[in-house]
């Protein structure tokens, strides 16, 4: 099988590898390079078809045209891609075309005044009721390697409010049984964070680890913490698709997978009064209005509130259903 031509040099694909190589010496993540490689190699792809192959070549109106495709693109199912999925495609091309004027490999950056989309601040599509969350995490058959493996992850991704690839990335030695601590490593931005974790992650954790990971390792152990059948690190996607089965055969009639435990985490500690700054460490935001979102979700303490207070929601179910029959007129029933 013969190895794939090297771009031409001083093509857009030859700029891209340099740009990669310049994120990887800056220390940026091997997700963050992929991702970032990945949306770039869509533009590029499709200014190619247009005859657009040399970075010189690409105007402001090229790359509005490039957006414009986005918005009218759509996916396998019909449905189109979301304004977060494309500011996440346009946002790398930004940082491209930028490097390139920085390098002088062109005269000014085209996507100076490149406008992305608003984005949007919506609310997690699903969160779990407790109970919810135990007919999930009784799924699992802890009495399989893999099964108690999957105890431990959802455990944690419960406890901790960690991200998918935050749970692949732990190392055996990030977790603290002693002081009940887990070290986050690499979260977004690349930044440690080391969050609390309470008992029972911990004791499936411990179990996990001396009677089911024993089992997994195959050949060198290179510490990483959840492995698979093979002994490898979990992949990301891998583990979405496992979590999202769990959650799937529970019959809750809800979706989702590793967000949908971070999301019901946050919400249920906002609920039961944790302070919305303690939530924005163990998260790992960046910025305190990015948690704010979970002030909109958990409504459990507000409807009390209402409930115990609004004029309208002390109105007796008898009264409804008198002035529903006709019964009684619309004062007497609370209506006015």
């Amino acid at each position: 099988m013969s190895a794939e031509p090297s771009p031409a040099p001083g093509s857009l694909s030859a700029e891209l590898a340099r740009f990669c190589q310049y994120l990887a010496a800056r220390n940026y993540s091997p997700f963050t390079i992929e991702q970032r490689e990945r949306a770039i190699s869509a533009f590029i792809s499709w200014a190619a078809v247009r005859g657009v192959e040399r970075p010189q070549d690409v105007t402001l109106p090229i790359l509005e045209r490039y957006q414009r495709h986005l918005f009218h693109h759509r996916k396998a199912d019909g449905e189109p891609l979301t304004f977060r999925t494309q500011i996440v495609r346009l946002v790398p091309l930004r940082a491209f075309f930028k490097w390139l004027a920085r390098e002088r490999v062109i005269l000014f950056n085209p996507a100076a005044d490149l406008e992305l989309p608003r984005g949007e601040k919506r609310l997690p599509a699903t969160i779990l009721a407790p109970e919810e969350v135990e007919a999930v995490m009784a799924l699992p058959d802890i009495a399989t390697p893999q099964g108690l493996r999957d105890r431990a992850i959802l455990e944690v991704l419960y406890a901790t409010g960690a991200r998918r690839l935050e749970i692949t990335r732990m190392r055996v030695f990030d977790v603290d049984y002693a002081r009940k601590l887990i070290v986050i490593r690499k979260g977004k931005g690349g930044k440690d964070r080391i969050v609390p974790t309470g008992e029972r992650a911990l004791s499936w954790l411990a179990a996990y680890r001396d009677q089911a990971r024993p089992q997994l390792v195959s050949g060198a152990d290179d510490g990483a913490l959840f492995l698979t059948a093979k002994g490898a690190a979990l992949n990301p996607k891998k583990l979405s698709d496992r979590v999202s089965a769990y959650v799937t055969a529970a019959g809750l009639n809800k979706s989702g997978s590793c967000h949908l435990f971070r999301h019901t985490a946050a919400t249920l500690m906002l609920e039961n009064g944790a302070d919305i700054r303690f939530i924005q460490a163990m998260l790992g935001h960046e910025s305190l209005d990015t948690t704010q979102i979970y002030t909109q979700v958990g409504i459990a303490k507000l409807a009390a509130v209402q409930a115990a207070t609004h004029p309208g929601a002390a109105l007796k179910r008898e009264h409804l259903a008198a002035a529903l029959a006709g019964e009684c007129g619309e004062e007497d029933a609370g209506l006015d």
